[in-house]
């Protein structure tokens, strides 16, 4: 049995993860910044470093590092926090992975490829993410790679494109399939981004092929996505057609600074390497978003 730590359980993939892995098989050592008292359960924060020892003298094989600090407008408000967490808190966690000798799936973002790619290529050498989240992580890719080449680090590195789950926590905070669903559903107003694109990946999907990449023999970068890419607007239309919502709700401005117009990635090494291509088409996830939204909102007694 395969021992697995996932640093950054109580998130929106490290639940499901935690989940997947232990259908697996796996045994699961789960830490996050998050309070919380249970069993195989561990309190820390990846810049203090200490609170980590014991997770990782547990002895894991792999470690899965999904902490981070997040987003494009909290890491521009927070410079400070995101800057320290996604660098030094993430060298933390790669020299206690050589400590142990475990392998390492860093979680890093597509963020990091900027607006400048038609095509986002893992093969790209240069790539020029234009917010702070996209560059933190590209420079965590980087050290991630230095310790690969310098100290025989066991890695591999995943640029998550466009993850959604029916059950992930709701606010505005979230991506725009969440929050499109959540204000329709109440009858509230929604912003589409003119002539953006997107893939929109299920987390079913996602948490298969991350659980994949602990079996990666030499380090490499993939993209995990979703190939359906389709324009923002659609996505909006077949929510509002699912929630017989008010077509005057939806609103088009112009995409905001520092966000990338079309996201549209490569996917042959998610296949080749990972073995993978996503099942859950798009309508289907919609129907699970918005069947599991009402059913949220209903019970939350939240409906317009």
């Amino acid at each position: 049995m395969k021992r697995a730590l996932i640093i950054g359980s109580e998130g929106n993939i490290g639940k499901p993860l935690v989940k997947h892995l232990k259908s697996k098989g796996y045994e699961v050592m789960e830490t996050d910044i998050k309070p919380a008292w249970r069993e195989n359960y561990i309190v820390a924060d990846i810049n203090h470093p200490v609170d980590l020892l014991p997770a990782f003298d547990w002895g894991p094989d792999v470690v899965f590092l999904l902490s981070a600090m997040v987003s494009r407008v909290t890491c521009e408000q927070s410079a400070g926090q995101a800057i320290a967490t996604n660098l030094a808190g993430i060298n933390n966690v790669l020299q206690l992975c050589k400590r142990a000798d475990a392998m390492t799936v860093f979680f890093s973002t597509s963020e990091v490829y900027g607006p400048e790619c038609d095509v986002m290529d893992e093969s790209l050498t240069d790539p020029k993410p234009n917010n702070r989240y996209g560059l933190s992580k590209l420079l965590g890719e980087k050290m991630v790679e230095y310790e690969v080449e310098h100290h025989n680090l066991k890695a591999v590195t995943l640029r998550p494109f466009m993850m959604y789950d029916e059950n992930e926590d709701l606010g505005d905070h979230r991506s725009a399939m969440i929050r499109f669903a959540y204000d329709l559903a109440r009858g509230l107003p929604i912003e589409v981004h003119k002539g953006s694109a997107r893939g929109w990946l299920h987390v079913s999907d996602a948490v298969e092929a991350i659980e994949r990449a602990a079996h990666v023999k030499d380090y490499s970068v993939i993209n995990i996505g979703q190939a359906d890419i389709r324009p923002i607007h659609e996505l909006a239309e077949m929510i509002r057609e699912r929630l017989s919502a008010s077509k005057e709700l939806i609103k088009t401005i112009e995409i905001p600074g520092q966000m990338t117009l079309v996201k549209n990635p490569t996917l042959d090494r998610m296949r080749d390497i990972l073995g993978y291509e996503a099942k859950v088409s798009l309508q289907e996830g919609v129907d699970r978003l918005c069947t599991r939204i009402l059913r949220r909102i209903n019970k939350a007694g939240l409906s317009s």
